[in-house]
């Protein structure tokens, strides 16, 4: 087997916890503030406020798309559902953290819902792909959604469902998505935060299956 194959295989699989990268105590310095809205997105929800992370992917143009949904407040980049500390954004990309590459959402619970940024995240990757998504393989990769509370959980299970029998009536596979409750979001690097909105010309691997999601924003 050649050292490419076998990396690939290494970074499409999610390690043991006593086999992850130990990482460190201390957070990476970021400043906490978008460069779009001026918006912090380290912060505490507002009453009208909510939160989910999701991953999609690349972590650039996920998050362009959710900075761009009506109803957004402010999105953020970072890592989750893994293992290791305060991870760099190379540790998890040797596949040896267990993390997802994730965007935080925080949204305007008067202006949309859960549903509504769900039906985004459906309809705008590939759920089915597994430790890849597109040309990117490994599984910092693969779709996640963590929540907040139990509630958050069980409208994403059913929102699943629904998209699940629209895949299968258009011929696509079985969804492979993480649905989790939310255990640590680390942040990711500075320059990661918002960058196809400092580098416009940046890679973005976002693509859709084209099919749509029946969940809608009536509330």
């Amino acid at each position: 087997m050649s050292n490419s194959i076998t990396d690939i295989l290494k970074k499409s699989s999610i390690p043991d916890k006593e086999q992850a990268l130990p990482g460190r105590s201390t957070p990476l310095t970021i400043s906490g503030i978008s460069v779009i809205t001026n918006e912090p997105f380290i912060r505490t929800p507002k009453e009208n406020e909510a939160e989910v992370i999701l991953g999609m992917g690349c972590f650039w143009g996920a998050e362009r798309k959710l900075w761009n949904t009506p109803g957004v407040i402010v999105t953020s980049v970072g890592y989750a559902g893994g293992y290791t500390q305060n991870p760099t954004y190379e540790e998890v990309c040797s596949g040896q953290t267990g993390h997802s590459e994730v965007v935080q959402v925080v949204f305007d619970t008067s202006v949309t819902s859960l549903e509504g940024i769900l039906k985004v995240f459906w309809e705008n990757h590939d759920p089915t792909q597994g430790m890849k998504q597109g040309n990117d393989v490994g599984s910092q990769y693969r779709s996640v959604i963590y929540t907040k509370n139990d509630q958050d959980l069980a409208i994403a299970e059913v929102s699943k469902a629904a998209f699940q029998k629209e895949l299968i009536a258009a011929g696509h596979g079985m969804i492979t998505t993480e649905i989790e409750p939310l255990d640590t979001y680390y942040f990711a690097e500075e320059y990661h935060q918002q960058y196809l909105h400092k580098n416009p010309n940046g890679y973005c691997g976002l693509n859709g299956t084209g099919v749509s999601c029946p969940i809608g924003l009536a509330r």
